[in-house]
């Protein structure tokens, strides 16, 4: 008798645990998807990457511009060296990532929509945890955000040299000019320093450097004209 009611306990301490585990687990899903959503508004703070990157160097270069101040031709360009099929994907290019899987990419399976979720929310890393919450995020930001305000949070995070983040600074530090005055073969060589932009420079570009910004000015021409940059475009 004695037995049955510890069971009985045992039981009914674990339904309380499980109840408040679970409620845990809702309050905080409905905590992301409220930060989320505010971010499809307010320009995002300072990330974990920026945090560490302006302790070890002393500071970083960063400043939010609005897409509706940049030219057209910089979002398309992003969009052309890095996710041609940004505005008709969800979030996730899969003849990328096969690509990137088999080992014959040149970049990452990775779309805009994945890189701006791990650059705002999360941190850098190859871990399976890590892409495991890149690929929720990606799932919420896609469903939440329009593509425009993807982009737009995807040019004012990237990193175009060491501790240079976002379109603005990155214009105003290779070529002294803010980033609407940059010209179509500016805007494509910054792109084309991604996803290197420790290992490549957009003011001393190398030959694969040079080859790669007409490729890209071409490619955002290409994506204006046959409409795959129309999400981009206001």
């Amino acid at each position: 008798m004695a037995g049955k009611k510890k069971r009985k306990k045992r039981k009914i301490r674990l339904r309380r645990w499980a109840r408040r585990g679970l409620f845990a687990l809702g309050g905080l899903f409905g905590l992301v998807l409220l930060i989320v959503l505010l971010f499809r508004f307010v320009a995002p703070p300072t990330n974990l990457y920026q945090v560490s990157e302006a302790r070890r160097l002393g500071g970083i270069e960063r400043e939010w511009v609005s897409i509706n101040d940049l030219p057209t031709f910089i979002p398309l360009s992003a969009a052309a060296a890095e996710d041609a099929d940004f505005c008709t994907h969800w979030g996730f290019d899969l003849s990328a990532i096969r690509e990137a899987w088999d080992g014959g990419a040149r970049r990452g399976g990775s779309t805009i929509s994945q890189q701006t979720a791990k650059n705002v929310f999360l941190w850098q890393g190859r871990s399976w945890v890590r892409k495991g919450l890149e690929a929720g995020f990606t799932v919420l930001i896609e469903t939440l955000w329009p593509k425009r305000r993807i982009v737009e949070v995807y040019l004012n995070v990237a990193e175009f040299d060491t501790g240079v983040f976002g379109i603005e600074a990155a214009a105003r530090h290779h070529f002294g000019v803010p980033a609407a005055q940059l010209s179509r073969t500016q805007a494509a060589r910054l792109m084309a320093v991604l996803p290197d932009p420790k290992g490549r420079s957009a003011v001393r570009p190398s030959a694969f450097t040079q080859r790669r910004t007409r490729v890209i000015v071409s490619g955002a021409q290409t994506l204006a004209a046959d409409g795959r940059g129309a999400c981009m475009i206001r």
